[in-house]
Formats: structure tokens, C-alpha cells, sequence
């Protein structure tokens, strides 16, 4: 699956999530970028609100991911950590366990306010 997020700015948006998570920028530009691992993973693809007439991303005035959360699930959680900090970032809600997954993780927001959880790699056991 190749998640696609509309934003106000593909470029500063492909920019902070560049720096925060260390993927790079597969397609770059203005309208679309797709960002990949360093594996050449697609991990998410940027998309310009209002283009190309996609019924879900014409109105950049809603609240951006309303019953979303962009979980991810990681082996690079410190140095995820550190970038964000770096960064000066705010965060929504400080390292902690996670009571459900046993698993440390942390919240935070992108510049579109998109809620992201960043959390220790695990796999699913049902």
C-alpha cells in the first residue's frame, strides 16, 4: 500500500519528513513527491491539496487527517527521536510505554498537523 497525504506544500513537507525519519525523495517536485526508505521502500507520497480533482483532497480547510494516525513502526526510534529534537519539534505526547503493544513510542504532528506515532518495531500477534 502506498499511503498518499494531501499538504499545503509538497516541498517543506517532503523536506521535514526527509529529516525527521531519513527516507529521500523518489519523484520530488512541487504538486508530488514520493518518499522512499533507504531500502528504495515507498514508505508515503506527498500530494498538493486541490490538484488533479481527487474528491478527498480538494479542501485544504478541513482538519488534515481527522480519524487518522500515521503509525509507524520502527527499528530507527532514537535516532527518529533525536532528528525531531533537532528540530526543535513539538511533541504531543513524550516517550512512554505503550500499555497495548508493550512497546516505547512517542506523538507528534507534521507541518499539516497530520498526528504521527513513532513506535519500536513489532510484529502482530493476534
Amino acid at each position: 500500500m502506498d499511503p498518499i497525504i494531501a499538504v499545503k506544500d509538497v516541498e517543506t513537507s517532503a523536506k521535514w519528513y526527509q529529516t525527521v525519519f531519513n527516507w529521500r525523495s523518489l519523484h520530488g517536485g512541487k504538486k508530488f513527491d514520493i518518499l522512499v526508505s533507504e531500502n528504495n521502500e515507498i514508505i508515503m507520497c506527498l500530494h498538493q491539496w486541490g490538484e488533479d480533482e481527487h474528491p478527498t483532497m480538494m479542501n485544504p480547510n478541513i482538519t488534515p487527517g481527522n480519524g487518522l494516525i500515521l503509525y509507524f513502526r520502527t527499528e530507527n526510534m532514537p535516532v527518529i527521536r533525536q532528528n525531531v529534537e533537532k528540530l526543535a519539534w513539538p511533541i504531543e505526547e513524550d516517550v512512554h510505554l505503550n500499555p497495548n503493544s508493550t512497546k516505547m513510542e512517542f506523538s507528534l504532528r507534521d507541518p499539516d498537523g497530520y498526528y504521527l506515532t513513532i513506535t519500536e518495531f513489532h510484529k502482530y500477534e493476534g
